[in-house]
């Protein structure tokens, strides 16, 4: 019976969360008429939310049972962000500038909300879950595993971050034409948040924000935890 009722609950907080974002999609639509640059994902959370209070599930519940499955998802959906990079036209790339780019915005992406967090006196784990804060959350996971960085603290970093960088991103874009610039800083900034929004400017940006979300996470996926390791005790 208690395992019938599981499997319930399981079916039930998929089909709510696929109701919220499929949903979301059309409010957005509604709301961009009046006001633009809320990011697709809050819209989908707030729905998530109001769904969960009618049919009186609670979100304890509902996280206890989703959060397995979109954990697995996230992961298969982060590997298939190879698909819309097979897509891209390398040729007359800049390369060697791109290359530089990814660089600093790994280094930036981790050393800045490390030093805001010394700054403000944090202690050394939450530091070190703010060295996740670029990437995406997959990734960041297993680099927080690897440092020894509170798991909790990481994934709400990466999330708030992304839902942030999606949001402020969209306001910086008023003068921006150039549909890879700004999917490129929306993958370097907002990660699998930023890649989303990017889809839905176009595909030309969302390609180049899966390009910077999928090098971003490789480049520090390698460095990281080197440098935690070796000059962190």
């Amino acid at each position: 019976m208690n395992a019938e009722m599981s499997s319930t609950t399981v079916l039930v907080a998929f089909v709510v969360t696929l109701i919220a974002h499929i949903g979301a999609k059309y409010v957005l639509r509604y709301i961009n008429r009046y006001f633009r640059g809320i990011p697709m994902i809050i819209i989908a959370i707030v729905l998530t939310l109001i769904i969960l209070f009618i049919i009186q599930l609670p979100y304890a519940t509902y996280y206890a049972h989703a959060k397995p499955i979109f954990d697995r998802l996230l992961g298969y959906s982060t590997v298939l962000l190879a698909v819309p990079l097979a897509g891209m036209d390398f040729k007359g790339l800049p390369i060697k500038k791109l290359s530089i780019i990814v660089m600093m915005a790994s280094l930036v992406g981790a050393f800045l909300p490390m030093g805001l967090a010394y700054l403000f006196a944090l202690n050394m784990e939450t530091i070190l879950a703010f060295a996740t804060r670029s990437v995406t959350t997959p990734v960041g996971l297993s680099v927080a595993q690897i440092i020894n960085a509170p798991l909790v603290m990481a994934n709400l970093i990466i999330i708030v971050s992304g839902i942030l960088g999606a949001g402020v991103c969209r306001i910086l874009f008023k003068n921006i034409t150039d549909d890879r610039a700004k999917g490129l800083a929306l993958g370097l900034v907002a990660h699998a948040i930023g890649t989303v929004e990017a889809w839905s400017i176009s595909p030309t940006a969302g390609r180049y924000a899966a390009f910077g979300l999928a090098i971003n996470g490789l480049v520090t996926a390698v460095w990281l935890p080197i440098f935690i390791m070796s000059f962190i005790p």
